[in-house]
C-alpha cells in the first residue's frame, strides 16, 4: 500500500520556524504595560462604582457625628452599597446617597472650575471618592416612608411618625444649650417616597425645609443611589454605619 503524502503541515522544516517565531514573541516592558494595567483597573473601578458599590466623600456637616464632613477639611469617605434596593424597599433608619429632587437647593457652595483639566480630574476624583460628590447629591437618613405622618414635635420634642414618638440615638447637637428641634407640620409622605432627616438636626437642609417644606421636601424612593454601609477613610473611623430604625428602636 502506498504511504501518504506527507502535508505541508506536517514539514519538520515547519517546526523550527514555528519554535523562532513564538521565541520571537517578547514580553512588553513594564513601561508599556503600565498604562494598559491602569486604563484595566480604571475601567473595572467605574464599571463597579456605577453597577455595585461607588464611594462618596462626606461634604458637610449635616449627618454629624454619625458621618464626619465639612467644607475645606477631610470629609469621611464611605461605601455606598447600589444593588440593595433592587432586592428591598427602602427602609426608616437607612443612611442613604440621593440625587436631589428639582425642588431642592445644593446644601454645599459649588466647586466648578472653568479649567477643563481641573473639572476632568474633579469629575474623576468624584467617581472614585477621592473629591466631592455631585452638587445634587445628598446624604440623609430615612425618618419615614410613602403613607406615614410624619411631624415634630411632641411634649418631649421628639420626632412623630403616625403619632408615635420616635426613638433617635444617633441624633448630634452642635450647641448643647440648645437641644431642641425646629417644629414642622404634620406631613403625609407621598406614595413612593421617603422623608429624610440629617443627624445634625439643627444644622441638616432636609426634607423640613427643601422646597419649602412639606410634600416637596419628600424624595422619591427612584432617586436613591443606595445605602451608606462603611466608613473606610479616614482609617481612625473605619467602621460601619448605623442603621438604626428610629420607628422600632432596632
Amino acid at each position: 500500500m502506498a504511504e501518504p503524502e506527507p502535508s505541508p503541515d506536517d514539514d519538520p522544516a515547519d517546526q523550527p520556524r514555528s519554535g523562532r517565531r513564538r521565541k520571537q514573541r517578547k514580553k512588553l516592558p513594564f513601561w508599556k504595560e503600565l498604562p494598559i494595567l491602569l486604563g484595566i483597573a480604571l475601567v473595572l473601578t467605574i464599571l463597579i462604582q456605577s453597577f455595585v458599590a461607588k464611594v462618596f466623600m462626606i461634604p458637610s456637616g449635616s449627618m454629624e457625628a454619625t458621618l464626619h464632613g465639612c467644607p475645606g477639611c477631610t470629609g469621611d469617605r464611605i461605601v455606598v452599597d447600589r444593588i440593595v434596593y433592587d432586592f428591598a424597599d427602602p427602609s426608616p433608619g437607612d443612611v442613604v446617597v440621593f440625587k436631589g429632587p428639582p425642588a431642592w437647593n445644593n446644601e454645599i457652595p459649588p466647586q466648578e472650575s472653568g479649567n477643563v483639566v481641573v473639572s476632568a480630574l474633579r469629575g474623576l476624583g468624584s467617581l472614585v471618592g477621592f473629591a466631592p460628590p455631585d452638587e445634587r447629591d445628598f446624604v440623609k437618613r430615612i425618618i419615614a416612608v410613602g403613607g406615614q405622618k410624619v411631624e415634630c414635635c411632641d411634649a418631649q420634642n421628639r420626632v412623630l411618625v403616625d403619632g408615635k414618638p420616635l426613638d433617635e440615638p444617633y441624633l448630634h447637637w452642635e450647641d448643647l444649650t440648645k437641644q431642641v428641634q425646629e417644629t414642622f407640620d404634620p406631613v403625609v409622605v407621598p406614595p413612593g417616597m421617603v422623608w429624610v432627616m440629617g443627624d445634625n438636626r439643627n444644622d441638616s437642609f432636609d426634607s423640613r425645609k427643601q422646597g419649602g417644606g412639606g410634600v416637596n421636601g419628600a424624595v422619591p424612593a427612584d432617586n436613591i443611589i443606595g445605602k451608606a454601609r462603611f466608613i473606610v477613610l479616614p482609617p481612625g473611623r473605619w467602621g460601619g454605619i448605623t442603621d438604626h430604625d428610629p420607628q422600632t428602636g432596632k
